[in-house]
Protein backbone atom coordinates (compact mmCIF):
# COMPACT_ATOMS: atom_id res chain seq x y z
CA UNK A 1 0.00 0.00 0.00
CA UNK A 2 1.21 3.19 -0.78
CA UNK A 3 2.09 6.16 2.13
CA UNK A 4 -0.05 8.36 -0.87
CA UNK A 5 -2.31 11.17 1.12
CA UNK A 6 -4.85 11.17 -0.75
CA UNK A 7 -5.87 7.96 0.75
CA UNK A 8 -6.67 10.20 3.86
CA UNK A 9 -8.95 12.69 1.52
CA UNK A 10 -13.27 12.66 2.43
CA UNK A 11 -15.69 13.88 0.27
CA UNK A 12 -18.81 15.42 2.72
CA UNK A 13 -21.53 17.62 1.46
CA UNK A 14 -19.88 21.07 1.23
CA UNK A 15 -16.15 19.34 1.85
CA UNK A 16 -13.65 18.41 0.20
CA UNK A 17 -11.22 17.13 2.34
CA UNK A 18 -7.77 16.22 1.81
CA UNK A 19 -7.79 14.52 5.05
CA UNK A 20 -10.44 13.95 7.73
CA UNK A 21 -9.13 16.44 10.44
CA UNK A 22 -10.91 19.71 11.48
CA UNK A 23 -10.52 21.57 14.77
CA UNK A 24 -13.61 21.97 16.82
CA UNK A 25 -15.55 24.72 17.07
CA UNK A 26 -14.07 27.45 19.19
CA UNK A 27 -10.45 25.71 19.21
CA UNK A 28 -8.91 28.18 16.72
CA UNK A 29 -10.93 30.82 17.21
CA UNK A 30 -11.22 32.89 14.11
CA UNK A 31 -7.90 31.61 12.74
CA UNK A 32 -5.97 34.74 14.89
CA UNK A 33 -5.54 33.06 18.08
CA UNK A 34 -2.24 32.41 19.29
CA UNK A 35 -1.90 28.40 18.67
CA UNK A 36 -3.08 29.61 15.13
CA UNK A 37 0.16 31.59 14.83
CA UNK A 38 2.30 27.91 15.26
CA UNK A 39 0.72 26.26 12.71
CA UNK A 40 0.57 25.84 9.04
CA UNK A 41 -3.87 26.02 8.37
CA UNK A 42 -3.24 24.29 4.82
CA UNK A 43 -2.53 20.84 6.81
CA UNK A 44 -5.71 20.79 8.10
CA UNK A 45 -8.62 19.31 6.14
CA UNK A 46 -11.06 22.03 6.96
CA UNK A 47 -11.29 24.85 9.57
CA UNK A 48 -14.01 24.92 11.63
CA UNK A 49 -14.45 28.56 13.15
CA UNK A 50 -15.89 29.88 16.88
CA UNK A 51 -19.47 29.55 17.28
CA UNK A 52 -21.09 33.25 15.84
CA UNK A 53 -24.30 35.00 17.58
CA UNK A 54 -25.96 38.07 16.38
CA UNK A 55 -23.88 40.50 18.82
CA UNK A 56 -21.25 40.82 20.75
CA UNK A 57 -21.09 38.74 23.56
CA UNK A 58 -18.11 38.73 26.24
CA UNK A 59 -19.56 35.31 27.66
CA UNK A 60 -19.29 33.55 31.57
CA UNK A 61 -17.38 34.89 34.74
CA UNK A 62 -14.14 34.01 34.88
CA UNK A 63 -12.12 31.52 35.03
CA UNK A 64 -14.06 30.14 31.66
CA UNK A 65 -11.65 26.95 31.56
CA UNK A 66 -10.41 24.26 33.62
CA UNK A 67 -7.82 21.57 32.85
CA UNK A 68 -8.74 18.52 34.82
CA UNK A 69 -7.78 14.89 34.58
CA UNK A 70 -8.61 13.30 31.49
CA UNK A 71 -10.43 16.23 30.26
CA UNK A 72 -10.95 20.04 30.39
CA UNK A 73 -14.08 21.98 31.36
CA UNK A 74 -15.11 24.95 29.50
CA UNK A 75 -18.30 27.99 30.50
CA UNK A 76 -16.75 30.36 27.79
CA UNK A 77 -20.61 30.82 26.99
CA UNK A 78 -19.76 31.92 22.92
CA UNK A 79 -18.00 35.41 23.54
CA UNK A 80 -17.18 36.37 20.61
CA UNK A 81 -17.60 39.76 18.46
CA UNK A 82 -20.18 39.36 16.63
CA UNK A 83 -21.70 38.54 12.92
CA UNK A 84 -21.14 41.50 11.30
CA UNK A 85 -17.37 41.62 12.45
CA UNK A 86 -16.46 37.72 11.72
CA UNK A 87 -18.66 38.56 8.32
CA UNK A 88 -16.78 41.60 6.95
CA UNK A 89 -13.50 40.82 8.91
CA UNK A 90 -12.63 37.34 9.87
CA UNK A 91 -14.00 35.19 7.49
CA UNK A 92 -12.33 36.88 4.63
CA UNK A 93 -9.17 36.96 6.57
CA UNK A 94 -9.02 33.15 6.55
CA UNK A 95 -10.20 32.74 2.95
CA UNK A 96 -7.22 35.46 1.90
CA UNK A 97 -4.76 33.98 3.77
CA UNK A 98 -5.82 30.55 2.68
CA UNK A 99 -7.74 30.04 -0.18
CA UNK A 100 -7.57 26.43 -0.53
CA UNK A 101 -9.20 25.66 2.66
CA UNK A 102 -12.58 24.73 3.61
CA UNK A 103 -14.29 27.14 5.89
CA UNK A 104 -17.28 25.90 8.43
CA UNK A 105 -18.86 28.62 10.05
CA UNK A 106 -20.70 27.70 13.56
CA UNK A 107 -23.67 29.58 14.23
CA UNK A 108 -25.97 30.03 17.48
CA UNK A 109 -28.80 32.09 18.81
CA UNK A 110 -30.91 32.78 21.88
CA UNK A 111 -33.86 32.06 19.85
CA UNK A 112 -34.82 30.63 16.39
CA UNK A 113 -34.93 34.28 14.74
CA UNK A 114 -31.57 34.86 15.88
CA UNK A 115 -30.12 31.69 14.74
CA UNK A 116 -31.83 32.12 11.10
CA UNK A 117 -30.66 35.66 11.06
CA UNK A 118 -26.76 34.82 11.84
CA UNK A 119 -26.82 31.86 8.97
CA UNK A 120 -28.27 34.22 6.37
CA UNK A 121 -25.76 36.70 7.57
CA UNK A 122 -22.95 34.17 7.41
CA UNK A 123 -24.23 32.84 4.10
CA UNK A 124 -22.87 36.08 2.33
CA UNK A 125 -19.21 35.31 3.54
CA UNK A 126 -16.77 33.06 1.86
CA UNK A 127 -17.81 29.81 3.67
CA UNK A 128 -18.52 25.72 2.40
CA UNK A 129 -20.79 24.93 5.61
CA UNK A 130 -23.06 25.70 8.21
CA UNK A 131 -22.57 24.18 11.49
CA UNK A 132 -25.77 24.85 13.72
CA UNK A 133 -24.91 24.80 17.49
CA UNK A 134 -28.03 23.46 19.04
CA UNK A 135 -26.04 22.13 21.78
CA UNK A 136 -24.01 24.65 24.10
CA UNK A 137 -25.01 24.25 27.90
CA UNK A 138 -23.17 27.49 28.84
CA UNK A 139 -25.66 30.02 27.25
CA UNK A 140 -29.01 30.38 29.74
CA UNK A 141 -31.52 31.48 26.86
CA UNK A 142 -31.49 29.11 24.63
CA UNK A 143 -28.42 26.69 24.16
CA UNK A 144 -29.27 23.38 26.35
CA UNK A 145 -33.18 23.72 25.79
CA UNK A 146 -32.69 23.53 21.83
CA UNK A 147 -30.61 20.83 21.42
CA UNK A 148 -32.93 18.55 24.13
CA UNK A 149 -36.35 19.47 22.32
CA UNK A 150 -36.34 17.54 18.90
CA UNK A 151 -39.68 19.91 17.54
CA UNK A 152 -37.49 22.89 17.94
CA UNK A 153 -34.53 21.03 16.59
CA UNK A 154 -36.12 20.54 13.55
CA UNK A 155 -37.74 23.81 13.32
CA UNK A 156 -34.55 25.44 13.40
CA UNK A 157 -32.91 23.48 11.21
CA UNK A 158 -35.79 23.60 8.62
CA UNK A 159 -36.00 27.42 9.11
CA UNK A 160 -31.98 27.69 8.10
CA UNK A 161 -32.19 25.78 5.12
CA UNK A 162 -35.05 27.65 3.75
CA UNK A 163 -32.70 31.23 3.86
CA UNK A 164 -29.63 29.09 2.78
CA UNK A 165 -30.46 26.51 0.45
CA UNK A 166 -27.13 26.82 -1.48
CA UNK A 167 -25.28 25.79 2.06
CA UNK A 168 -24.90 22.50 3.30
CA UNK A 169 -26.17 23.04 6.81
CA UNK A 170 -24.96 20.32 9.56
CA UNK A 171 -26.56 20.09 12.74
CA UNK A 172 -24.52 19.78 16.24
CA UNK A 173 -25.70 17.81 18.35
CA UNK A 174 -25.70 17.66 22.70
CA UNK A 175 -24.72 14.45 24.33
CA UNK A 176 -27.20 15.64 27.33
CA UNK A 177 -29.82 13.98 26.17
CA UNK A 178 -31.62 10.64 27.02
CA UNK A 179 -32.48 9.45 23.41
CA UNK A 180 -29.79 10.90 21.05
CA UNK A 181 -31.33 9.07 18.13
CA UNK A 182 -34.49 11.21 18.39
CA UNK A 183 -32.42 14.23 17.96
CA UNK A 184 -30.56 13.44 14.93
CA UNK A 185 -33.91 11.92 13.12
CA UNK A 186 -35.13 15.68 13.90
CA UNK A 187 -32.39 17.58 12.35
CA UNK A 188 -32.88 14.80 9.58
CA UNK A 189 -36.45 15.48 9.23
CA UNK A 190 -35.66 19.59 8.96
CA UNK A 191 -33.27 18.88 6.33
CA UNK A 192 -30.47 18.75 7.47
CA UNK A 193 -27.19 17.97 5.68
CA UNK A 194 -25.13 16.75 8.08
CA UNK A 195 -24.40 16.04 11.96
CA UNK A 196 -21.70 16.99 14.19
CA UNK A 197 -21.49 14.68 17.41
CA UNK A 198 -20.93 15.35 20.24
CA UNK A 199 -20.70 18.16 21.72
CA UNK A 200 -19.39 18.58 25.45
CA UNK A 201 -20.64 16.75 28.43
CA UNK A 202 -22.69 18.98 31.12
CA UNK A 203 -20.01 18.79 34.25
CA UNK A 204 -18.83 20.50 37.15
CA UNK A 205 -15.41 20.22 39.00
CA UNK A 206 -15.46 21.59 42.56
CA UNK A 207 -11.54 22.52 44.05
CA UNK A 208 -11.50 20.71 47.08
CA UNK A 209 -9.04 23.61 48.12
CA UNK A 210 -10.80 26.18 48.07
CA UNK A 211 -13.88 24.66 48.59
CA UNK A 212 -15.41 26.64 45.36
CA UNK A 213 -16.08 25.31 41.60
CA UNK A 214 -13.19 25.46 39.26
CA UNK A 215 -15.38 27.11 36.96
CA UNK A 216 -16.86 30.80 37.45
CA UNK A 217 -19.92 29.53 35.77
CA UNK A 218 -20.10 26.77 38.36
CA UNK A 219 -21.10 23.98 35.43
CA UNK A 220 -19.29 24.11 32.05
CA UNK A 221 -18.63 21.42 29.23
CA UNK A 222 -16.48 18.32 29.69
CA UNK A 223 -14.07 17.74 26.74
CA UNK A 224 -11.35 15.70 26.32
CA UNK A 225 -10.27 12.14 26.14
CA UNK A 226 -12.95 11.30 29.56
CA UNK A 227 -15.90 11.17 26.89
CA UNK A 228 -14.77 9.66 24.18
CA UNK A 229 -16.30 6.25 24.80
CA UNK A 230 -19.83 8.25 24.67
CA UNK A 231 -18.75 10.50 21.94
CA UNK A 232 -18.21 6.62 20.48
CA UNK A 233 -21.75 5.10 21.64
CA UNK A 234 -23.68 7.92 20.46
CA UNK A 235 -22.26 8.25 16.79
CA UNK A 236 -22.12 4.80 16.39
CA UNK A 237 -26.19 4.84 17.46
CA UNK A 238 -27.10 7.62 14.99
CA UNK A 239 -24.93 5.96 12.45
CA UNK A 240 -27.54 3.11 12.91
CA UNK A 241 -30.50 5.06 12.41
CA UNK A 242 -29.79 8.07 10.19
CA UNK A 243 -28.41 8.20 7.13
CA UNK A 244 -26.10 11.48 7.41
CA UNK A 245 -22.68 12.07 7.14
CA UNK A 246 -21.20 12.76 10.68
CA UNK A 247 -18.69 14.66 12.16
CA UNK A 248 -17.02 13.08 14.88
CA UNK A 249 -15.79 14.25 17.85
CA UNK A 250 -15.27 14.04 21.67
CA UNK A 251 -11.55 12.77 23.14
CA UNK A 252 -9.50 11.91 19.44
CA UNK A 253 -6.19 12.44 20.39
CA UNK A 254 -4.57 10.66 18.33
CA UNK A 255 -4.63 8.10 14.76
CA UNK A 256 -5.70 5.17 16.50
CA UNK A 257 -8.85 7.42 18.04
CA UNK A 258 -10.00 8.77 14.16
CA UNK A 259 -9.94 4.93 13.17
CA UNK A 260 -12.29 4.37 16.14
CA UNK A 261 -14.39 7.87 15.12
CA UNK A 262 -14.95 6.14 11.58
CA UNK A 263 -15.09 2.68 12.40
CA UNK A 264 -18.43 3.82 14.93
CA UNK A 265 -20.01 5.33 11.20
CA UNK A 266 -18.11 9.07 11.32
CA UNK A 267 -17.16 10.52 8.07
CA UNK A 268 -15.00 13.31 9.12
CA UNK A 269 -13.32 13.89 12.38
CA UNK A 270 -12.98 17.08 14.84
CA UNK A 271 -10.19 17.76 17.49
CA UNK A 272 -10.42 20.11 20.49
CA UNK A 273 -8.93 19.33 24.03
CA UNK A 274 -6.28 17.26 22.83
CA UNK A 275 -4.41 20.62 21.24
CA UNK A 276 -3.83 21.02 25.16
CA UNK A 277 -1.47 18.78 25.55
CA UNK A 278 0.24 19.08 21.90
CA UNK A 279 -0.77 21.85 19.48
CA UNK A 280 0.31 19.99 16.63
CA UNK A 281 -1.75 17.03 17.29
CA UNK A 282 -3.30 17.31 13.98
CA UNK A 283 -0.53 17.63 11.89
CA UNK A 284 0.89 14.52 14.05
CA UNK A 285 -1.85 12.76 13.63
CA UNK A 286 -1.82 13.05 9.92
CA UNK A 287 1.48 12.00 9.68
CA UNK A 288 1.05 8.83 11.36
CA UNK A 289 -2.99 8.01 9.88
CA UNK A 290 -1.01 6.06 6.65
CA UNK A 291 0.98 3.84 8.63
CA UNK A 292 -1.91 2.86 11.37
CA UNK A 293 -3.71 2.44 7.99
CA UNK A 294 -1.53 -0.07 6.53
CA UNK A 295 -1.46 -2.02 9.95
CA UNK A 296 -4.80 -2.74 9.84
CA UNK A 297 -4.83 -2.91 5.89
CA UNK A 298 -7.29 -0.15 5.41
CA UNK A 299 -6.97 1.48 1.69
CA UNK A 300 -8.68 4.89 2.00
CA UNK A 301 -10.69 6.65 4.65
CA UNK A 302 -13.53 6.64 2.25
CA UNK A 303 -13.34 2.95 1.62
CA UNK A 304 -13.34 2.54 5.28
CA UNK A 305 -16.72 4.86 6.54
CA UNK A 306 -18.22 2.98 3.14
CA UNK A 307 -17.73 -0.97 4.70
CA UNK A 308 -18.19 0.53 8.09
CA UNK A 309 -22.13 1.58 8.38
CA UNK A 310 -23.06 -1.97 10.44
CA UNK A 311 -24.10 -3.13 13.52
CA UNK A 312 -21.94 -4.92 16.06
CA UNK A 313 -25.13 -7.00 17.40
Amino acid sequence: MSNNNNRLAVKLPGLDMKNPLMPASGTFGFGDTAITKKIDLNKLGAMVIKTVTREERVGNPQPQISVINNGVLNSVGLAGPGVEVVVNEKIPQIHQQYPDLPIVASVAGGDVEEYVEVAEQLSKAPINMLEVNVSCPNIKNGGLSFGTDPNLVSEITQKIKDKVNQLPVYVKLTPNVTNVVQIAKAAEKGGADGLSMINTVLGMHIDVKTGKPSLGNVMGGLSGEAIKPIAIRMIYQVAQEVDLPIIGMGGVSNAEGVIEMFMAGASAVAIGSAHFKDEHVIEHIVETLPQLMDDLKIDSLQQLHEKVRRSFQ
